[in-house]
Formats: structure tokens, C-alpha cells, sequence
């Protein structure tokens, strides 16, 4: 893949939003590099309601399923068009032992989830149904392999389980249990969050571990794993520097974590009661992640000029205080307006630096933190905003970037951190077609948007918007359609080479143009 061509963002010095021209420039012709539709993974982790009760409820459950699988669930995620779903975990992932979750369910052993509020859970949900999961979603599954707790033969067994068609003592046991072929594999993380819940291993420590436990994970047959190390957290570089020096050789991709919460000293707040500057400091957090890309990617690129090792965004999203009267350590958050400008925000960004990141898996599907769907018990549900800005997005996976410039006003929040009015991104699909994603965040102001973009002539736009009348508007399963798009109207081909947009305040479009 060629190196990414990155076009600066200009923007007007401003220290408050206020209602003017705003310029966008986008250059088709300068196009190098493709958004990997896998930046639009999930994240499935046994983690509260995300597996059970959200995506499984069994094939005997009274809530329309298929399979054991909910129905809803399963027809709003495919609708997504999902490309990857990480699973077990998480901190989960370093607990979990994968033969307890094979073989006739009602055998299973339960197990006590210690990571999250002590649950007990039955293993009705393992192997076999997470892959034929994302068979019948037609995504790939991206495994997480347990290094904290588990063997390296423990690991190593998994990935022929998984992936063998030899003849050989896993295989014969996968058969035994109603898989005949083996199942396509590809992404196998070595550990998650090694620096803590996984272990709580120095960085040294770690390479070391990661380069015995890759040894392992063997390629049969076709399938081919590409096999992720336990990066870091946020702000630690260090721990990007000590294993690309040290383990950078043995490894496909190398991950990294990074939640939006409300304060800079790491305090959360309510999912639902915030106020404006509660926004925009969130906004500020989220855009943040952008410098600390920058940082990590610096240090990749010193040891991986070739962009060889791919960088995995395996974990992202908003991180609130859990909701009054659930369970505690079940991490179940509502998702508001906030949530989903979050959501265009970091999505605006990580296209940007796609010759480095080829994926993103937002936390989590179900259930969980800044999640697509919310269930109840008695077969209620309910698609969030951030759900809608991932189907209105979807039409950039696996298209060309465009490059562009873009002038607009900015909001200075603190004496380092601004947050632009307005983040975009734009890219073009295999047929030709242009899509322009905008998010003006000015809670108040509309924004006049002058776009230039040459090729115009007999083309049509059309587009979407996501917006409410309050930054703390959610969908409940009472009230489902609080926030949730509509037509859009506002943007106007003025001539072959202009477009001119009124993007109302606190609103999120999708433009598409052919």
C-alpha cells in the first residue's frame, strides 16, 4: 500500500464558533491510499450483557433468535456490514479457557466472569458459535488468545482447533463437536492489555512473552494468521518503543487503546447529564487521539519505515459512569448526540493515517460502553445514535480517500486544545461514487460550507442527517427514534465545480454525489 498522502487541516484562529463561510477544498486527483473497511470492527466481549442477552439467548429463549442467535441483534449488525468482531476479550480474553466452551452446551462447566461484577455465565456461547457467528455475518473473526492465564500449548491447540483440517487430535475433536472444516482464521491477538488486566507485565517482559507465544501460533493448510502483539495504552510510547525493538520482527500488527471519557484527569460522568462545556471537553479528548496516533506511528515508522506492521485501534469509544439501578461492572451506558459526534470525530481521523492503521474494533456491539444496540430481557431493543453513524459511514469501507483542505472556525477549550467546528472526511467508491461525511459540531450555529470539487456537471447529491434538539437526546426502547436520521437537503450543486452546504448546528450529514 503506498504511503498516505496527508493534507493539513486549516483552520481560522477563532476562540468561539460563530456563524460564517466555512471552505473545503478536496483534491480526487491526489488520492494514494484506501480505507480499510476493517476500521469499522467491533468489539464483543463477555463483558455484562454484550454475549448473553444481547447477541445469545439460546435456541430454546422466547425471543425471536436464529440459532440461538437474537434475530434483531443479528439483522441490525448485518446491516452494518460488520467487517471483524474481536472476541473473547478484553480483560476476559486472559481468564478464558477455550476447550470449557465446546462440546453439548448443557455440559459445559459455568464459569465466574471476576472481571466483570462475578457473573456467573454457562459457556452456551464459545467457539463455535462466535465463528459461525461471523460466518453468517460474513465478517472475520479476530481472536484474542488468553497469554495472562493460559499455556502456550493452550494457545497453540486453539489455533488447530480453529484452523486444522490435518488429521490430528484437535481436528478430530472439533469434528466430534459438529464442524467438519476447519473455519478461516485470520486474526489472532496475543494477549490484550499485557500492561495490566492481562498481566500486569513490563514492557520487556512482554516482547519476550509475545515472541515465545507467536512461535506457536502455526499456519495450516490456506489459512494465514496475521498475529497482533498487546500494545498500549493511550499515552505509554515507551511501550510501543520497547516492543517494536524488541519484537517487531515476529509480529503483523500491534494494537493500541484509547477511551473518550469527560475529564482530563480520567473522571467520566453521567452518559446523559452534561452540560455544553461537558461537550465540548469531550470532543477535545476525542480529537486528542489524533496527536497520540501521530506519537505512536513516529516511533512504527522508526523501526518499520516499510509500514510492514499494521496498527490495530482494537479498542475505542466513550467510557461513562454506569447507569443508575445495573449492574455494577457490567459497564451499561446510554449513548446520546455526544456519543455519536465522538463516533464521526474519531472515524474522520483514523482515515486519515490508513497506511499505518488497518483496524479499529469500537467498544462495544452490545450492551456495553459506546455500543451500537441496547437489549432488554423481554425482547426489547433499540439502535443507538452511535449505530446510525456507523450505517451512515459504511459507505466509506474499503473506498478511496480524498485528500482536502478545510477552513473553518475553531473553539479553543483549554491553552493547548481547540476542537474544529467542523471534521470531515470524503472518499470515493469503486464505481466512482463521492461520499462527504461533515459533522458540525457548533451547538448552536448553523455552518455555510463552500465546497470546490471539480467533476460536478451532471452529477446529483443526496444525503443524511443525524442531529436532536438536545446534545443529551438518546433513544429508549419506549422512545427508539429520538435520534435517528433523516433526508437531507440543504447541500446544492451551484456548478461544476461547487457545492454550498447549510449544515445545521449539532448535526452530523453523509452527502453522496453521482
Amino acid at each position: 500500500m503506498k504511503k498516505s498522502l496527508i493534507i493539513p487541516l486549516l483552520m481560522i484562529s477563532a476562540t468561539i464558533f460563530s456563524q460564517q463561510k466555512s471552505i473545503m477544498r478536496i483534491y480526487p486527483e491526489k488520492s494514494e491510499h484506501i480505507i480499510p473497511k476493517e476500521i469499522y470492527g467491533q468489539f464483543a466481549e463477555h463483558l455484562g450483557r454484550c454475549i448473553y442477552g444481547g447477541i445469545w439467548v439460546g435456541k430454546n429463549s422466547s425471543i425471536p433468535n436464529i440459532n440461538g442467535y437474537r434475530k434483531d441483534v443479528f439483522e441490525a449488525i448485518k446491516e452494518l456490514q460488520v467487517p471483524v468482531i474481536r472476541w473473547p476479550g478484553g480483560c476476559f480474553a486472559d481468564e478464558y479457557h477455550w476447550m470449557d466452551g465446546i462440546g453439548p452446551q448443557e455440559q459445559r462447566p459455568k464459569l465466574v466472569n471476576n472481571n466483570w461484577g462475578g457473573t456467573v455465565e454457562d459457556n452456551s456461547f464459545g467457539t463455535h458459535e462466535f465463528l459461525n457467528f461471523c460466518e453468517m455475518l460474513g465478517c472475520e473473526p479476530y481472536i484474542s488468545g488468553n497469554v495472562g492465564s493460559g499455556t502456550v500449548e493452550e494457545l497453540a491447540k486453539w489455533v488447530e482447533y480453529m484452523t486444522s483440517d490435518a488429521t490430528s487430535e484437535m481436528t478430530q475433536l472439533r469434528k466430534k463437536n459438529g464442524r467438519d472444516k476447519p473455519w478461516k482464521v485470520k486474526f489472532i491477538g496475543v494477549g490484550n492489555e499485557s500492561w495490566g488486566c492481562g498481566g500486569n507485565m513490563t514492557p520487556e517482559y512482554y516482547a519476550n512473552v509475545f515472541r515465545r507465544y507467536q512461535t506457536y501460533c502455526r499456519n495450516y493448510g490456506e489459512n494465514r494468521l496475521y498475529k497482533v502483539a498487546s500494545g498500549a495504552s493511550d499515552y505509554d510510547y515507551n511501550w510501543t518503543e520497547t516492543l517494536m525493538k524488541n519484537a517487531g520482527r515476529h509480529m503483523d500488527g500491534l494494537s493500541l487503546h484509547y477511551y473518550t471519557v469527560k475529564g482530563w484527569d480520567g473522571s467520566k460522568g453521567a452518559a446523559t447529564r452534561f452540560d455544553e462545556d461537558d461537550f465540548y471537553q469531550t470532543l477535545a479528548k476525542s480529537v486528542e487521539i489524533e496527536d497520540i496516533l501521530k506519537r505512536h506511528i513516529a516511533i512504527m515508522d522508526k523501526y518499520d519505515p516499510q509500514k510492514r506492521i499494521g496498527l490495530l485501534v482494537d479498542e475505542w469509544g466513550t467510557w461513562w459512569d454506569e447507569e443508575p439501578g445495573t449492574v455494577r461492572g457490567h459497564l451499561y451506558q446510554q449513548n446520546t448526540l455526544r456519543d455519536a459526534f465522538v463516533a464521526s470525530l474519531t472515524l474522520d481521523i483514523f482515515h486519515k493515517y490508513t497506511d499505518r492503521i488497518v483496524m479499529a474494533n469500537i467498544a462495544q456491539m452490545v450492551n456495553v460502553l459506546q455500543a451500537m444496540i441496547l437489549t432488554g430481557d423481554k425482547g426489547e431493543m433499540v439502535l443507538t445514535p452511535t449505530y446510525h453513524v456507523f450505517r451512515m459511514y459504511k459507505v466509506h469501507q474499503d473506498a478511496e480517500y480524498l485528500p482536502f483542505d478545510l477552513i473553518c472556525n475553531k473553539k479553543k477549550i483549554s491553552d493547548n486544545r481547540v476542537v474544529p467546528s467542523i471534521s470531515a472526511t470524503v472518499s470515493r467508491n469503486k464505481d466512482g461514487v463521492i461520499h462527504i461525511s461533515l459533522s458540525n459540531v457548533d451547538t448552536q450555529n448553523n455552518q455555510e460550507i463552500v465546497i470546490e470539487l471539480s467533476g460536478l456537471k451532471d452529477k446529483k447529491v443526496s444525503g443524511e442527517i443525524l442531529t436532536a434538539n438536545n446534545l443529551t437526546d438518546h433513544n429508549t426502547f419506549d422512545r427508539p427514534n429520538i435520534v435517528s436520521p433523516k433526508v437531507f437537503n440543504g447541500a446544492k450543486i451551484l456548478n461544476e465545480n461547487t457545492i454550498t452546504i447549510n449544515l445545521p448546528a449539532k448535526s452530523i450529514v453523509t452527502l453522496e454525489l453521482k
